[in-house]
């Protein structure tokens, strides 16, 4: 047994046998889907349910919970993490954003940094962005393998599989000893992301978001696409599942992530913590001392 829960059923799981095509993926939420309002008042339902879901992963102590998002810029990864996690105690969730490599980093394999920002048991590690970018950012410009210092330097295709294979064996690890791990791949359209890097441009109060480099990147659209269809298939497994949600409705996508963080956490065997038998015989004797006292 490799994990300890079932992934959570949603119609965006991403398939285990390597047969995903984003290019058949749809970016926009289906038809029926709940409008704007709907949504956010469901959403709001489920994050109450997580603060409870959240207290007790934090008082049972033996497993962890770990969120990996993934994707194109201007998808909503910020958002998303911010409205779902509304109202969990900061004291049981940690947030990773990784960026460039440091020096430090850089002196190490590229899974270091990683293993080194993993969540304890009872708590819940959202990693915004996370390993995967080294087999995306870095796929799409493999020139930045010339600052990583590797000792050998296989083909191309090789080195994306062996990173692959040194994902895989991570996340099986770490499921195998307590962690369950979503991976979720916000799915935004290029017509979409347009449209966001336009308003970040238009609206004075979102100018701050606005960075020319990833408009750049964007020319690299279809070189990452193969990056993430490659990588998904390659590492969406039963014990650590991606998620392709479509991005380009934001309150359709909050409610689709929030929703299968819930079911996860339900699915976990979580238990609150049962005192010994003399630990409860004395704090009946402390209760009953402090009712005379009254």
């Amino acid at each position: 047994m490799t994990s300890l829960f079932e992934p959570p059923k949603s119609p965006y799981l991403a398939p285990f046998d390597g047969s995903l095509r984003l290019s058949e993926t749809s970016t926009k939420p289906p038809k029926g889907a709940p409008e704007e309002d709907e949504a956010e008042e469901r959403l709001e339902e489920i994050t109450e349910q997580l603060q409870d879901l959240q207290r007790k992963l934090y008082a049972d102590d033996r497993f962890a919970l770990l969120l990996v998002f993934q994707a194109m810029d201007a998808a909503g990864k910020d958002g998303t993490i911010r409205a779902v996690m509304t109202g969990i105690n900061p004291a049981g969730c940690q947030v990773v954003s990784f960026k460039q490599p440091s020096a430090e980093e850089l002196d190490h394999d590229f899974l270091w940094r990683i293993e080194r920002a993993l969540p304890e048991r009872g708590r819940i590690g959202i990693f915004n962005r996370s390993h995967y970018e080294e087999v995306l950012i870095v796929r799409v410009h493999p020139e930045l393998l010339d600052r990583q210092k590797l000792p050998r330097r296989p083909p191309l295709d090789d080195l994306w599989k062996e990173r692959y294979r040194s994902i895989r064996s991570l996340e099986k690890h770490l499921a195998r000893n307590g962690t369950a791990i979503l991976k979720f791949m916000l799915h935004v359209s290029k017509d979409e992301q347009k449209k966001r890097f336009l308003s970040r441009i238009d609206k004075e109060h979102k100018n701050w978001k606005f960075n020319a480099g990833d408009v750049r990147e964007r020319l690299h659209w279809d070189a990452y696409m193969r990056a993430y269809e490659d990588a998904v298939n390659a590492t969406s497994r039963p014990w650590a599942p991606w998620y392709v949600v479509p991005a380009d409705d934001k309150p359709f996508m909050r409610l689709t992530v929030g929703g299968i963080l819930r079911d996860a956490l339900e699915a976990l065997p979580l238990r609150w913590p049962e005192l010994p038998e003399e630990e409860r015989t004395r704090m009946e004797e402390i209760r009953r001392a402090l009712v005379e006292e009254g």
